[in-house]
């Protein structure tokens, strides 16, 4: 249903994505510089004050891209929250006016992340050639865990956006809530930090699983921790079909609410 609902729109999906980049950096004098901006300026502010005050450990690896390779996802996927939870609410005259699957309005949030995503890429590519890492056969890795990645925003991102529409505070909170989850993943410091009695736990969240599976298959040249990234597959699937649920359920009463 999900996949017919996009195909069937593909169109409108194209359109609303191509808004949300257009508006994001309209009337901007830096434009698009915005997508490489926000992940370097983090690497550099991280690199100072947890390899050079704190010393936080990075596992033989050169922090600056210890810490990108890590901030890289994680951007794309509170970018995409941030514009996802907010993609009603930003929209009432189009949900007012006509019907279509409201779910374009979160995914086509997150494909415009996406595109930052792929901008700043670039800079971690020039990175990786300048800190010499190889890179091995695992790398092929990336394409599942990113697209498990991009189905696990989708499904925060719906979720969030359904219950922004009858409850406010879920944007308002939104800032407090990333800020608190990203010192919940291996961004600043790697999972072997973690008590190993608590690292099962620690794999709940998803996102510790996907980044760690990140820095494993591209700088490590390993094979990404198979029980991690099994946990988040398993709560990614049931995310997507709960939230998906709900926001279906709900779907017919956002343009009265809203």
């Amino acid at each position: 249903m999900f996949i017919k609902n996009l195909y069937i729109n593909r169109e409108l999906l194209l359109q609303l994505t191509l808004r949300q980049i257009k508006s994001r950096y309209k009337q901007s004098v830096l434009g698009v510089s915005w997508a490489l901006i926000r992940p370097f300026g983090m690497m550099i502010v991280f690199t100072i004050i947890f390899s050079k005050f704190v010393k936080v450990p990075s596992d033989g690896i050169p922090y600056p891209i210890f810490s990108y390779c890590a901030l890289l996802p994680w951007t794309f996927f509170s970018t995409s929250l941030n514009t996802g939870i907010n993609s009603m609410t930003s929209s009432v005259n189009l949900i007012q006016q006509i019907y279509f699957p409201r779910e374009i309005f979160p995914l086509s949030a997150v494909m415009a992340s996406f595109v930052d995503f792929g901008i700043a890429s670039g800079i971690f590519v020039c990175l990786m050639i300048f800190y010499k890492i190889q890179i091995s056969l695992y790398i092929l890795w990336i394409i599942p865990i990113l697209l498990l990645q991009i189905v696990f925003t989708i499904a925060v991102s719906m979720l969030g956006a359904a219950l922004n529409v009858f409850y406010r505070d879920i944007g308002q909170a939104l800032v407090f809530i990333t800020q608190l989850w990203m010192y919940a993943c291996p961004i600043i410091y790697p999972v072997s930090v973690v008590p190993e009695g608590y690292r099962r736990l620690y794999a709940l969240n998803p996102m510790a699983g996907i980044i760690d599976g990140y820095r494993n298959v591209i700088i490590h040249g390993i094979a990404p921790n198979w029980e991690y990234l099994l946990i988040s597959f398993v709560i990614t699937i049931l995310t997507f079909f709960c939230s998906y649920k709900i926001f279906k359920r709900l779907e017919m009463r956002f343009a009265d609410v809203i």
